[in-house]
Order: C-alpha cells, then sequence, then structure tokens
C-alpha cells in the first residue's frame, strides 16, 4: 500500500505545475476565503479528554515519572502495565458528539472555518484510516468524525480544514519504555505506541530540538514515508481546506518530505478547483509557500504575508480537563482585532468532553464572540490592514507563548481597512474617543463620516490637526470593543 502511495505522490507532482522545491511552491497563493473569513475554530477531541487530567499530553505524561500525571494515573487507575493508555479507548465513547450542532455552534460564532485535530500526538486517528488500526471509526465511538464534520461544514457554509500532528508520534510514548509498563515492543499492541524512539536522542530532556535544523537527530526514512502517506490519505480521503501541522516538523530529516507534501496537496487543490494553504510553526516551510502560524502569542507588528495564531479559550489545556481555567470573551474578541489588524487570522480551540458536549465556559465565549461579531463583523471580515495597525501604549508581546491578559484603556485603538472604510475600534469602550492618529496636519487624513457599529449613535465628530475626536450619543454597554466606521473622503 506504501508502495502505490508514494508512486501516486510522485506522478502527481510530475504532472501537475507544483514542484517539490521550494521556488515552485513559492508561486502558491494564500486562499482568498481565508483572508476574508479571520476566523476558526481549532478541536482538540481525542482519548485525552477521558483521563481530563493536566493537559492533552496525558498520553505522554502518564509515563513520565517525574509528571504529576504519572502518579495520578497510578492511584485512579492502577499502574501502567496493567492499565495504559490504551485502554482508555473503549471509555471514549462520544455518544452525544453531534456534527451539526458542532458546525452549528462555530457558524454561529463567526467562524469561516473549522480545524478538527484528526490525529494528535498519541497517535490515535479521528478518521477513517487504512494506514492505522487505531481510529474512531473501528474503535471508541466507531463514528468516523472527520467525514461527519466535513458533511456538516459542507452543508452550513464553512470550509472544512484538518490537522495532524503525527510527526510527534515518532517519540512521544517512548518514556513508557524507561520502566515497566504496556509500552512494550513484545505487545500486541505495541503498533499503537510505536516506534516510541528512546535514546539519547528522544529522551524526556531532548525531544524538543536546540536548533531548527537538527541532522542525525531526526526520524528515519522509514518513519517518514509512513508519515507522508499517512497525510496524503487525508488530503484525498477530506480534501481539507487548510492542512495545520503542529511543531517537529521543522526538523531537518522533514524537509524533503514536507516539499514533497506542499507540492502533492497544492496540485491536488487545483484538481479540486480549490484554494488551500499549510500552516506550520518555527521555520519548517519557507515565508510564502505556506502560512505562518505563532502558537498562544502574536507578532509585533503588520506583516507582510497572511499569518496566524492559534490559541485557546482554555488556559491550562487544549483538551478538556475538569480543572481547566478559562479565558473572558473580552480577551478572545480583543485578541481576535488586534491579530486581524496586523494581516493575522485568529485560529481559536475548544476541547469538548469526551461525551462530545462542550464545557458551558467555552460555549459562553462562543457565544459571546458570535453576537459581538454579528454587530462588528463588517470591521474584521475581508479587511486589510491600514497603514498603521494601532495607537496606544498597550500591545501584544511578539513571539510564541507570549499571550497575556492585557489591560485596555479607552486610549488603545486597533485598526482595519476595507472598501474606502477605516474601522477603529476602542479597545476598552467610551462615551467618547479621541484618536490622535487620524489628523489633518499637512498629509493627514480628511474624514467624511463617522458612525458606530451598532445601536449607539455619534452625537459629534471634529477631525482637526489634533486628530478625530468622537463623541457617542450614549454610554456604551457592556466591556468589549466598539467599532467606528470612518469613512474617508
Amino acid at each position: 500500500m506504501r508502495k502505490a502511495c508514494l508512486e501516486k505522490i510522485d506522478e502527481v507532482i510530475k504532472n501537475g505545475p507544483y514542484k517539490d522545491n521550494w521556488e515552485s511552491l513559492s508561486a502558491h497563493r494564500t486562499p482568498a476565503w481565508y483572508s476574508r473569513g479571520k476566523l476558526g475554530i481549532f478541536i482538540h477531541w481525542g482519548i485525552y479528554s477521558v483521563p481530563a487530567f493536566g493537559n492533552e499530553w496525558y498520553s505522554r505524561n502518564m509515563y513520565n515519572r517525574d509528571d504529576g500525571a504519572f502518579a495520578h494515573h497510578v492511584e485512579v487507575y492502577g499502574p501502567q502495565k496493567e492499565f495504559g493508555y490504551k485502554d482508555f479507548i473503549p471509555m471514549f465513547k462520544g455518544e452525544r458528539f453531534d456534527a451539526a450542532a458542532w458546525i452549528e455552534t462555530f457558524k454561529n460564532a463567526g467562524a469561516a472555518f473549522v480545524v478538527p485535530v484528526l490525529e494528535h500526538h498519541d497517535g490515535f486517528s479521528m478518521y477513517d484510516s487504512a494506514f492505522n488500526r487505531w481510529n474512531a471509526k473501528r474503535m471508541g465511538p466507531c463514528r468516523d468524525v472527520a467525514a461527519e464534520l466535513k458533511a456538516e461544514c459542507e452543508k452550513q457554509g464553512l470550509q472544512f480544514c484538518a490537522s495532524t500532528h503525527r510527526a510527534e508520534h515518532y517519540f512521544f510514548m517512548n518514556l513508557g519504555r524507561a520502566f515497566e509498563s504496556d509500552v512494550d515492543p513484545d505487545a500486541e499492541w505495541f503498533d499503537f505506541y510505536a516506534p516510541a524512539v528512546y535514546n539519547e536522542d528522544f529522551g524526556p530532556q531532548t525531544m524538543f530540538p536546540t536548533t531548527d535544523a537538527v541532522d542525525g537527530a531526526g526520524p528515519d526514512r522509514d518513519w517518514l514515508e509512513d508519515w507522508l502517506c499517512r497525510t496524503c490519505e487525508i488530503i484525498d480521503k477530506y480534501r481539507p481546506k487548510l492542512l495545520y501541522f503542529d511543531w517537529w516538523i521543522q526538523n531537518q530529516n522533514y524537509k524533503p518530505y514536507l516539499k514533497k507534501l506542499a507540492a502533492y496537496y497544492y496540485n491536488r487543490a487545483l484538481e479540486w478547483g480549490a484554494e488551500v494553504t499549510i500552516d506550520f510553526k518555527h521555520n519548517a516551510f519557507p515565508l510564502g509557500t505556506a502560512t505562518l502560524d505563532i502558537e498562544r502569542g502574536s507578532l509585533g507588528d503588520i506583516f507582510p504575508y497572511p499569518w496566524q495564531t492559534d490559541t485557546a479559550i482554555g488556559k491550562r489545556s487544549w483538551g478538556y480537563t475538569t480543572d481547566n481555567e478559562f479565558k473572558s470573551a473580552f480577551n478572545i474578541v480583543t485578541t481576535l482585532i488586534d491579530v486581524v489588524s496586523k494581516n493575522g487570522m485568529l485560529l481559536l480551540n475548544i476541547g469538548p468532553k469526551p461525551d462530545g458536549t462542550f464545557t458551558a465556559e467555552e460555549t459562553e465565549v462562543l457565544s459571546a464572540l458570535g453576537a459581538w461579531l454579528r454587530v462588528n463583523g463588517e470591521g474584521i471580515y475581508g479587511t486589510v490592514p491600514y497603514k498603521f495597525y494601532k495607537e496606544g501604549e498597550t500591545a501584544a508581546s511578539s513571539g510564541m507563548f507570549s499571550e497575556g491578559d492585557l489591560r485596555y484603556t479607552p486610549q488603545d485603538f486597533r485598526f482595519t481597512y476595507k472598501n474606502g472604510v477605516l474601522y477603529a475600534f476602542q479597545m476598552q469602550p467610551g462615551q467618547t474617543a479621541e484618536i490622535k492618529s487620524l489628523h489633518t496636519d499637512r498629509c493627514g487624513v480628511c474624514v467624511e463620516n463617522v458612525r458606530v457599529l451598532g445601536d449607539n449613535e455619534v452625537e459629534h465628530f471634529s477631525c482637526g490637526k489634533d486628530g478625530l475626536f468622537v463623541r457617542l450619543k450614549n454610554a456604551p454597554q457592556g466591556d468589549l470593543p466598539l467599532c467606528l466606521k470612518i469613512t474617508l473622503a
């Protein structure tokens, strides 16, 4: 099966315009639907939602004797040799999973695309795979989750996308080989954990490469070919409009296979008549060949290429846990505005419970986000950055894992632009707004009209050499940002 897969990949690349080199792949363009839609929903749902302890790395941490999940597992479920990660599968039933209700919730939240994690680091596929018998169609829920979500996305008008974290599985379960556990190379179930590489290159302290290109410390050819075929299976079977990869594919050994994967995907999309893109982290892909993703962080200014941040409503875990903490709607809305103002998209994650339902906290945030977008979405969807993205002292830190709860003031603004109209978001709403950047002095701007989106009204505005001053008729209700629609003369 693998031989036929690899031959097909080579044939598609040979016959298509995209070749497996960076120069050819640089001709790829960011999809219009993606740049226009701005907001996607990320979904971490899998076996790890059953123990619901710590975070979505439970499959690794339960075998890590230095992690709290190890002692927790022994106390609750017994020794890892007697009850291993595989034994959670029958408990992962998804009996209340309703794809139609999921997609309706995401649509009402204002999302344009949906990105379920079709395989996390734990190696359990949430789709019907010919390469992996450990999948949700055959075990656990006994349903092709990917197919059901795709069908509902198409029915309700959202873009179906996909994420695979298969790359990290090469070593992810390896700590179970350091003591007596069910991660046993001689066991009939070892193909679930395999290869669980455990050596000086992939021990607990060195699984993260110290540089983005590590020669000799990456996976072998057998693994890489298998990874390529599994990923192309997702492409062909589910035709995702976006393919998201987590970290570690930046390892040097992946580079030739990333080129093949991208060329195959882009050529196949041309056959479908679809616009697609790939999300990557670190320097896995050169800029312009795919879409840069910043995890739980941001970029410091307007970026010349469309980019993305992925973050979660949950603070502690991407997947469901019983003690997770959650961000406020204010945090999520302001993050969306800030990212969009800098030419970015927001991929917002939720972690459903093992039965397939959502937490009350995540449901509440999604509802508030959708309500806000129904009023203010005109300043988000289909916009591009203005000449500058902000006014005010408050700014998000640049880089991965740099997010936090920012204390915005009424003097903090973010800007977007569309069709001759400037949208100014007052991040902490007030009854008056003074935007010093929008002044008439010398080469300044000329404002024809100002109104506020929603049911409030502009009582007065004036634009002079000191900036634009706006006073609303009524004080804003609530703490979510308001949007001023500024028509330029």
